[in-house]
């Protein structure tokens, strides 16, 4: 009998029969409050109407035209949406099907525009899982273990993690600041320098936001040695962080701003924005792709758009994730196991310690498995595992939120007896 790998684990035994909203439910007809949104996908929810009827008229209407072979009128009007919500400068796109190919197309037009061979990473991030962005991949080694030797010409940089090192934001901030330039006078000199790349919030390391003054002092740094700040939007774009872009929160803009995850409620869709400029620079032929910017993607990636802007969704983001976190903070000062709460919009998780202050990864994942028993279904994430995150569809309101935090409550509760 044929069966998926084994390697394939499912987070929760839920099998999904539909989704609605913030909800998804089950061959039985039980429902679950989804506070995991397919990693951050479902930005809108399961099946918005609004998205639902923009993919099925495409889908009787054009399915795949391919785009380096003909254009097409979903591509025409996502170019045009994008360019609402993009920093001015960045005006000119290229899309693709995942984070990693969006990842790999930014590292591609960083190397071949400067002509420099190296990239630096931020330690705790995670790009994908290809040979190239495992490499750049250092929020745990399962990502990046078993099939070297890893690309070459990439350089880690430490990120200001304030809980691990015991330290403030201030801290930590000038620590990694520093560490940096130490970075480029012994690791890789400024001239060999493509880019540095950074996700506004640390994803799979753990939820952690980074500070306006690190994001500053990178891109004051690029401007001096002329390399390039790419930042990592795959999980923290489309409203997730309560402003449209996450690096909007820090008062930077990047020179390349790589997209996915909530871009199209679902539907597979990537993409980079660069100037015209920059991205001019690409090789020929290096930029493509057979599934690229797929007209039913697209569609579905216009009407979010659209649903984000018109349910100013973005705005709920913020008031729904200080209404999460207010609460996570009170079940987190309610025990001890929970040594951090932390994120940024609808995009927080709780960090689970032992009475010693090390990574608890066992009652994290106690409270994660107590979650589903409670009807809600979270996911976990950090290089120990330890801890659980929440990232609710956009759509989210007050009693769906008020009903996470009442199961979350409890399976803490039973998670630490």
């Amino acid at each position: 009998m044929t069966k998926l790998s084994p390697q394939l684990r499912q987070a929760t035994p839920v099998v999904a029969s539909r989704g609605e909203g913030v909800r998804i439910i089950d061959p039985d007809g039980r429902r679950y409050l989804d506070f995991t949104a397919g990693i951050g996908v479902t930005s809108t929810g399961h099946c918005h109407p609004k998205v639902v009827a923009a993919a099925q008229e495409q889908v009787a209407t054009l399915i795949h035209g391919q785009y380096t072979t003909v254009m097409h009128e979903p591509l025409r009007r996502l170019v045009e949406s994008l360019g609402e919500v993009l920093p001015s400068k960045l005006d000119s796109l290229f899309f693709t099907n995942s984070g990693s190919e969006a990842i790999e197309a930014a590292l591609r037009l960083a190397r071949q525009s400067t002509g420099r061979p190296n990239i630096i990473v931020c330690h705790g991030g995670f790009h994908g899982r290809t040979v190239a962005t495992a490499s750049m991949t250092t929020s745990g080694t399962k990502f990046r273990s078993g099939f070297a030797p890893l690309m070459a010409g990439v350089v880690h940089t430490p990120f200001p993690t304030a809980y691990r090192y015991g330290w403030d934001a201030d801290t930590a901030t000038k620590f990694a600041l520093r560490e940096f330039d130490y970075t480029l006078q012994t690791l890789t000199a400024p001239a060999d320098t493509a880019a540095v790349i950074v996700e506004p919030v640390l994803g799979e390391g753990g939820y952690i936001p980074a500070t306006e003054e690190f994001l500053r002092g990178l891109r004051e740094r690029a401007d001096k040695h002329g390399f390039l700040l790419i930042v990592d939007e795959v999980q923290t774009g489309v409203g997730r962080t309560g402003k449209f872009w996450g690096h909007d929160h820090f008062g930077v803009t990047p020179d390349i701003l790589v997209t996915a995850k909530g871009l199209a409620s679902g539907f597979p869709l990537s993409g980079i924005a660069a100037s015209e400029e920059l991205m001019s620079k690409a090789w020929p032929g290096s930029q493509g792709g057979t599934y690229g910017a797929n007209a039913v993607a697209c569609a579905a990636a216009v009407a979010t758009l659209e649903v984000v802007h018109e349910e100013k969704l973005v705005h709920n983001a913020e008031v729904m994730g200080q209404r999460l976190r207010a609460g996570l903070e009170r079940v987190g000062s309610a025990h001890d196991a929970i040594g951090d709460v932390r994120g940024l919009g609808l995009m927080l998780a709780s960090e689970f310690v032992t009475p010693q202050g090390d990574p608890d990864p066992e009652t994290a994942q106690r409270a994660q498995k107590a979650a589903v028993d409670e009807g809600l279904l979270l996911l976990t994430c950090g290089p120990f595992n330890n801890v659980v995150r929440m990232i609710p569809a956009l759509i989210v309101d007050e009693p769906a939120i008020d009903e996470g935090l009442r199961a979350w409550a409890a399976a803490v509760e039973r998670a630490v007896s």
